[in-house]
């Protein structure tokens, strides 16, 4: 079974995690539009056309080909929607493409409707506006408060992240990142919605906690890992501790069952003093906090090649240990108290 990692970005473990899956029946290749050490680590590799240029599914089409590819696999958002809109190619050429739906990717990649999806699942959340006025109305009647964050509504990686403390710094900031925006890639998403393109959110309480929903090939749910973010570092996570999923199966599996993902998702919470859970935001993809539920045991990658080759989850494969501590640099190193 030969597997393609698109968009592969730095992340040389997740090389590294599908060849050891693999362990020699097959070959991880991978691709990106400019030179990583992840490309150097795969069996072969392929600088491919930027994301968004006419030719970059046609290329990706081709090279699947030409190399016998079986599995396609995106490790970046913007790569996620394109790659789905045109799933159909993919499968005529016997290629299992292991995106979401392109609903799914586009709830996830546009975090208003991530935060309309939380709500109308009943889930916990901050007050959030994409109208300036009026989050400067409701700051005005009491229901919102200082400090704020101001973050694109179509972002990632920290990317143009705002901690506001007064009404001054909301209109200097708020100025500044609707143009900073459009000087990143950020800019292809939010041409949707030039005019509603930054999310004006509350401070969210409590801690900062990270879950990994696994559905099965077909939208199924299968499980939850969970994990404490003890530090941050360019929008991922670079400590954390394996923590008990229990307190977050039931919003796991309404998250699950609504949105039938394929595969892993990333998800971001916060939980208070009182133990209240708000989910934040989403990732339709492996993110930055796998390493850790990889080291704790966990081995998503062997579980999909094995439902790619047509078995059942083995839950031998997906039972993380519980206390475990990582620290991320290039790669993932346990701590030990």
């Amino acid at each position: 079974m030969n597997i393609f990692l698109s968009s592969v970005g730095r992340r040389s473990y997740m090389v590294e995690y599908f060849q050891n899956a693999l362990s020699g029946k097959g070959k991880v290749f991978a691709g990106n539009s400019v030179i990583t050490n992840a490309l150097l680590k795969a069996d072969d590799h392929i600088l491919t056309p930027a994301i968004y240029d006419s030719s970059y599914i046609d290329f990706l089409l081709e090279y699947c080909l030409s190399h016998q590819i079986e599995v396609l696999i995106s490790l970046f958002d913007i790569d996620l929607p394109i790659l789905a809109g045109h799933r159909d190619s993919f499968t005529r050429i016997g290629v299992n493409l292991l995106v979401s739906s392109c609903e799914s990717v586009d709830i996830c990649n546009d975090k208003w409707k991530t935060y309309e999806f939380f709500r109308n699942l009943d889930l916990k959340q901050p007050r959030t506006y994409i109208d300036l006025n009026l989050a400067k109305s409701a700051l005005n009647s009491g229901e919102l408060q200082f400090p704020l964050f101001l973050k694109p509504r179509w972002g990632m990686g920290s990317i143009g992240i705002y901690c506001v403390e007064n009404i001054e710094e909301l209109d200097v900031l708020y100025q500044k990142l609707s143009k900073d925006i459009f000087r990143t890639y950020l800019r292809f998403e939010s041409m949707a919605d030039q005019s509603a393109c930054i999310l004006i959110q509350g401070r969210m309480p409590g801690n900062e906690y990270g879950i990994e929903i696994l559905n099965d090939l077909s939208g199924n749910y299968v499980t939850v890992f969970a994990k404490k973010k003890i530090a941050m570092r360019a929008g991922e996570t670079d400590i954390a501790e394996i923590v008990d999923a229990a307190p977050f199966i039931s919003i796991a599996k309404a998250i699950s069952q609504k949105l039938k993902h394929i595969g892993i998702l990333d998800v971001d919470c916060f939980v208070s003093e009182e133990k209240s859970i708000y989910p934040l935001e989403m990732n339709c993809r492996f993110g930055g906090q796998y390493p850790f539920t990889h080291l704790a045991g966990v081995d998503v990658p062997l579980q999909i090649i094995k439902w790619v080759e047509g078995f059942d989850s083995d839950y031998s494969l997906l039972t993380p240990k519980v206390g475990l501590k990582a620290c991320k640099d290039m790669l993932p190193l346990v701590m030990k108290d």
